[in-house]
């Protein structure tokens, strides 16, 4: 590429097009002047051809890339900007003092260390004889004044520091970052990097901290459920991250607000993620705090991560089911009785049985509940070896189940029996939601001449459901020694989306084991397959204590949803139960009329109250083809408390109020590797350098070294202005008007 000037008219080609250009210039005056002599008009003539070269020099010139510049010299010193961050990361324990610091320590804090050396001055050299102008500035410092909301949503934006000391710097001449490079907010660093290599300024980081996570256990997360059933267990799942080099044993303990503890001995291996959950009873009505927390180990450098806080709500039950069995075999004996007994559960049975007639007596009932606001009611619905057909359920019922499950978010439970009746509802919608593939050519089941046991899945271990004991350990030597079963109905396989959580010790087929125990999900509702029907033999030695405890489980389990948040005419429930800010919150909410029937007519509005007082309302959308169903969403903008006011306009009465606990994790944590893969793209795009604070030294002096500022240049190519073309058409114009009047064509 050849480069050259005519004053402030600079050019830029390869050499072959500049050899182009002489040769046409040539040609075209060589031509010009052959006419011009041979012409009989040659002064008209002469005129035409000068206007021709005038549009070759024209064209030519724009094919070598003309520019005009401007050179504006800066009257201003040289400035280096100095910027350093104080977030939280800063205040981590991993930076190593140098030899040349004064100090007895050998480990600081970053945030110390950028304080002494922003403290030492290092940058005097810089200002000596009036060479350069230095500027300093932090940014990331939490305000003193801030609450909690405000300490937890503060963070660490590189980018914007970094273009606030471009856009306020005057003749700038280098900029020097003090920092871990551990930015959460705003967009990379990057991109405001190559902004700096475009200026010509190079940023040089100054990396503080260690690029290796510090020895440390971090409780990370606790999803704990919103409410609690009083006097039942709550499954309190945590994670916890280690990075310590040794396998630790500890002990995880939960505490409330009224003093009661509870422990739980594990072992967490080494750099590693440890998952596991606790059981808490519920004791008390209402919100309770609860602390989880596990003691420091030896050699972990930082204390401040092992515990959260939390809330958990306790609520009395009332549950209603509704049982649908044949034949009264044993299963549907003992879960009639276990049900009846159970003081939260309200249980109604319905026996349909094909000799004797409708079953009588107390927590019966003669007819299914044919109406919308008579079914809506129950929780849960248990299905023996019922099916479809004369005597059994009819279509249109087994239809009406299926939209109680899915829009009114009940819960289904199907146990079936040796006389395959189940196998009919695949005429009818309900048959969609068995969670298992069945084999048709063995509908009388598969029976067993041994006693075969169960075993539990790894899903199934973790499951609240199949929680028997008070602890997994105890948990899992109860399931080993339950008693057996000699028939379980035809499964082939789960279907896809669904969890088993109990499988056949003994049975396998092309599938794997078959399974026992399924679970899955339909609409807003929950499904559970129980494929035995000898549940009743746990009582063995035990009496009602697992069998009792087994249903129970099962009915709050799948009624959780529907008890978010339930009043006489409206029912309101949401996902994810404890959202972080960000998350979007789906709202899902069943209202009724007068007479209990689904509200097919009007709408259902909440008034959303955030934690920092501002009330905003929503309207939900109706459902199409649901009952009384609505549906809606919003986002949670802070972390904090959010309360929900559901109302239906035209009906005031019918209120419920709802609360949403939003917990986040600090965006700023102490504790994670200094990121110097950040500092060192920053340098290298921006042509600067890393170093650590060893080497400050040698820092200075290359800044010292530094080059002037260049002056500001001002370019404004010409070949690219919208007035070339327009100057060309012109010229193009007048030639071709010239020699329509000159008579040549």
């Amino acid at each position: 590429m050849n480069h050259f000037n005519l004053g402030p008219l600079h050019f830029q080609a390869q050499t072959w097009l500049i050899v182009l250009v002489v040769i046409i210039l040539i040609a075209t005056i060589t031509l010009g002047v052959i006419a011009t002599n041979r012409s009989t008009r040659p002064n008209r003539t002469g005129s035409l051809e000068g206007l021709r070269l005038l549009c070759v020099i024209f064209t030519c010139s724009m094919l070598l890339g003309p520019e005009w510049r401007t050179v504006q010299e800066s009257d201003l010193q040289p400035e280096i900007a100095i910027v350093w961050d104080e977030s939280i990361s800063m205040e981590t324990e991993d930076a190593r003092r140098p030899e040349s610091m004064a100090g007895s320590e050998t480990i600081l804090t970053r945030r110390e260390l950028v304080k002494r050396l922003v403290d030492s001055k290092f940058w005097e050299t810089f200002e000596a004889d009036g060479k350069n102008r230095v500027t300093t500035a932090s940014f990331g410092a939490p305000s003193t004044d801030a609450d909690v909301i405000e300490l937890a949503m503060s963070g660490t934006d590189i980018n914007e520091a970094l273009g606030n000391s471009l856009a306020n710097g005057q003749n700038l001449r280098a900029t020097i970052f003090l920092g871990d490079g551990d930015w959460n907010l705003g967009t990379s660093p990057v991109g405001v990097s190559q902004q700096f290599r475009l200026k010509g300024v190079p940023i040089y980081t100054l990396a503080t901290g260690n690029n290796k996570r510090v020895p440390d256990l971090e409780l990370t997360s606790v999803n704990a459920p919103t409410y609690g059933i009083i006097g039942e267990n709550a499954q309190i799942p945590f994670t916890i991250e280690s990075s310590l080099a040794r396998d630790v044993r500890t002990q995880i303990r939960i505490k409330s607000d009224t003093g009661a503890e509870r422990y739980k001995d594990i072992t967490i291996r080494a750099n590693s993620t440890h998952y596991d959950s606790l059981l808490w009873r519920v004791e008390k009505e209402g919100a309770s705090t609860l602390s989880i927390s596990l003691p420091v180990a030896n050699g972990e450098l930082i204390q401040n991560n092992n515990s959260r806080d939390f809330v958990i709500s306790g609520k009395p039950e009332s549950i209603r089911v509704l049982v649908i069995e044949t034949l009264p075999r044993w299963e549907y004996r003992f879960i009639r009785n276990a049900l009846s007994r159970d003081p939260g559960v309200t249980v109604d049975c319905l026996l349909l049985h094909p000799d004797l007639g409708r079953g009588d007596g107390p927590d019966y009932i003669q007819e299914f509940p044919e109406k919308l606001e008579d079914l809506q009611k129950y929780d849960v619905v248990f299905i023996g070896d019922v099916g479809v057909g004369e005597g059994q359920l009819t279509i249109e019922q087994a239809n009406l189940i299926e939209g109680l499950v899915k829009s009114q978010a009940s819960g289904v439970v199907f146990i079936p029996g040796a006389r395959g009746n189940q196998f009919t509802l695949s005429e009818s919608n309900l048959g969609d939601l068995i969670p298992v593939i069945l084999d048709q050519d063995k509908k009388e089941g598969l029976s067993e001449s041994i006693e075969t046991t169960m075993r539990l899945t790894p899903e199934g271990e973790e499951s609240l459901l199949t929680m028997l004991g008070e602890s997994e350990a105890q948990n899992e030597t109860i399931w080993r020694n339950l008693p057996g079963f000699y028939w379980q109905a035809p499964v082939v396989r789960a279907k896809a989306g669904s969890t088993i959580l109990a499988e056949n010790e003994a049975r396998r087929n092309a599938y794997g084991r078959l399974p026992i125990i399924v679970t899955s999900r339909a609409g807003s509702g929950k499904v559970l397959y129980m494929a035995i029907d000898s549940a009743w033999r746990w009582r063995r030695g035990v009496e009602d204590l697992y069998h009792y405890r087994f249903w129970g489980q099962v009915a709050r389990w799948m009624s959780y949803q529907r008890n978010m948040a339930a009043g006489e005419r409206m029912r309101l429930f949401y996902t994810p139960e404890r959202p972080k800010p960000g998350d979007f919150v789906s709202l899902s909410a069943n209202a009724f009329d007068s007479n209990g029937a689904p509200l097919n007519n009007g709408v259902l509005q909440i008034d959303l109250t955030a934690p920092n007082g501002q009330i905003k309302r929503i309207e939900l959308v109706k459902e199409e083809g649901a009952w009384g169903s609505f549906s809606g969403r919003f986002k949670i903008s802070q972390p904090g408390e959010w309360n929900l006011n559901a109302f239906i306009p035209e009906e005031p009465a019918a209120a419920i109020k709802a609360k949403i606990i939003s917990q986040t994790d600090s965006i700023e944590k102490t504790g994670r590797p200094a990121r110097f893969e950040v500092l060192q793209e920053m340098s290298k795009i921006s042509r600067g350098r890393m170093v650590t604070a060893e080497k400050l030294d040698e820092l200075v002096k290359e800044i010292n070294a530094l080059p002037e500022p260049q002056p500001l240049v001002t370019s404004i190519k010409l070949w690219a202005h919208w007035l070339a073309p327009l100057i060309l058409i012109t010229l193009l114009s007048l030639f071709w008007i010239g020699r329509k009047l000159n008579g040549a064509f």
